[in-house]
């Protein structure tokens, strides 16, 4: 395996891995800003509220996009394993 084909190979994982976790992050994050706004506004400052609305909406959000993100990661591995000769010869 050449320093290229490693390096192909890495990017390749980074770029899956960036494509599984940006929706949930950015779903979390959304949520996030939105409690704390509305905490502001309202002067409650009760850090398990944030908490809980931020545990149900990445719950939500890994219950929608599931499947997807889970098929993504399935396909990449296959592809993967089917490649495992060309990379190693």
């Amino acid at each position: 395996m050449t320093p290229e084909t490693a390096l192909t190979e890495i990017g390749r994982g980074l770029e899956l891995a960036l494509l599984l976790g940006a929706p949930p992050l950015l779903v979390v994050l959304a949520v996030g800003v939105i409690i704390g706004v509305v905490q502001a506004a309202t002067q409650i400052n009760e850090p398990t509220i944030a908490f809980v609305v931020k545990a149900i909406a990445l719950v939500a959000t890994l219950a929608a996009a599931g499947h997807f993100l889970l098929g993504k990661l399935v396909a990449f591995t296959v592809d993967l394993f089917h490649r495992i000769p060309h990379l190693i010869g």
